[in-house]
């Protein structure tokens, strides 16, 4: 009887520290490639212990997973990039809103949403790109002067497609209003060298092969180039300094509306938004840490500082639609 006793204390034991387990799991469907968010996650476990199961695809079929999935939801999180999707997902609701101290004094409010569905983890100056060969830095000063005569036929650009290109238009809507910020983008089209790209990396390319004098692109591409090749002949502008700033997205993290294991998640998240981290993004990806008492690489900060535009980044998912009408309309393919 003693020993019957013995065998189901150690069983209900053995299914307690499972079912612990199986709690503290946290399972995060990511549109960012593994080799970005792995040293991340990897870091979390081997400190806490806590697995972290993550599962990669693009932006919209994860979030239609999450919406499909429903109340039997297996994602804890969605990782993803640019605060548009961040918005379509916080709009599709399949987010909930994580109250948290630690988030609101890790991250500035303008890089997390209003309502708390996510917040930022790093972030990228989308800016200008040029020819340190054909090109002066004082011949540059905003995203709106490219529209001007003097970059006729030497633009380069990415595609409209993508929704890096369709946050920067948004925030030139909530700037300047559609019908100025259709001009500027009619001036960009009319100025462009050649066909759009499908990537900033070709858009670089092109820029060191003489195909355009200037472009448009995320910080971390261009360190990316500059990585595998030292004496790339392009450098970084830092647009409108003279009034609002530079156009600032971000990578992001929201907690899926059914959560399995909604307090694990939640504590991920506070630990990701902290020194540990955030210097991890930094020296990994390339980017700025979205926390401001992280200073970013040494590589990312021999780029020069500058003044970021202060815009609530969410800005870039609520006039997204309206974006994309106006890049159509400009003829921006």
């Amino acid at each position: 009887m003693l020993a019957t006793k013995r065998v189901l204390t150690a069983l209900a034991l053995t299914l307690f520290a499972h079912e612990a387990r199986a709690a503290d799991e946290v399972v995060v469907y990511s549109s960012r490639i593994d080799e970005l968010i792995k040293p991340v996650f990897d870091a979390y476990t081997a400190k806490t212990g806590v697995p972290i199961k993550f599962i990669t695809d693009k932006e919209a079929p994860l979030m239609q997973r999450i919406k499909a999935e429903g109340e039997h939801a297996t994602a804890d999180l969605l990782l993803t990039v640019d605060a548009g999707n961040l918005w379509q997902a916080e709009q599709m609701g399949i987010l909930q809103p994580i109250q948290s101290s630690v988030i609101d004094a890790n991250i500035p409010p303008q890089y997390r949403a209003a309502g708390r569905d996510w917040t930022g983890l790093s972030l990228r100056a989308r800016t200008i790109a040029y020819s340190s060969d054909r090109v002066k830095p004082e011949q540059l000063s905003t995203y709106e002067a490219l529209a001007d005569s003097q970059w006729e036929g030497r633009l380069c650009l990415r595609t409209a497609k993508k929704v890096y290109n369709q946050s920067l238009t948004a925030t030139l809507i909530e700037t300047h209003g559609a019908p100025q910020t259709e001009t500027i983008l009619k001036g960009w089209v009319n100025n462009l060298s050649t066909d759009v790209f499908s990537d900033d990396i070709a858009v670089l390319q092109a820029i060191k092969a003489g195909q355009c004098d200037v472009g448009i692109v995320n910080t971390y591409y261009y360190g990316r180039l500059h990585r595998q090749d030292p004496q790339l002949p392009i450098k970084l502008f830092w647009p409108n300094q003279g009034d609002r700033g530079v156009h600032v997205n971000l990578s992001g993290i929201g907690l899926t509306r059914h959560a399995p294991h909604p307090e694990a998640a939640k504590a991920l998240v506070e630990w990701m938004t902290g020194p540990e981290a955030q210097k991890i993004f930094a020296d990994t990806n390339q980017e700025f840490p979205a926390n401001p008492h992280v200073q970013p690489s040494a590589e990312v900060a021999s780029w020069g500082s500058f003044k970021a535009d202060t815009l609530p980044v969410e800005v870039a998912g609520k006039r997204q639609a309206e974006a994309i009408r106006l890049m159509d309309r400009a003829g921006w393919n």
